[in-house]
């Protein structure tokens, strides 16, 4: 199966995450499919970019998102 996840860059205490395409049994840093976007908890209020066309592609091949992902596209209207 293939997942819609988040990446953890960033130093100790101050995370900054890429919005991901892997495998479901891939480690949470490891290999990935493709790179589809970026998310900073770290900013007031958080800060995200997704590329739209990668994003719809994926989830029509079937990739499932993780739930934080998921709250993400809803934000950005790429799911209802």
């Amino acid at each position: 199966m293939v997942k819609i996840r988040l990446r953890r860059l960033g130093q100790k205490k101050a995370p900054f995450y890429r919005i991901v395409v892997a495998d479901a049994n891939s480690p949470r840093d490891g290999r990935f499919i493709e790179e589809i976007g970026t998310y900073d908890p770290t900013k007031d209020p958080s800060e995200y970019h997704v590329n739209e066309e990668l994003a719809k592609k994926w989830l029509a091949n079937g990739a499932q998102p993780t739930a934080t992902v998921n709250r993400i596209f809803k934000a950005t209207g790429i799911v209802k």
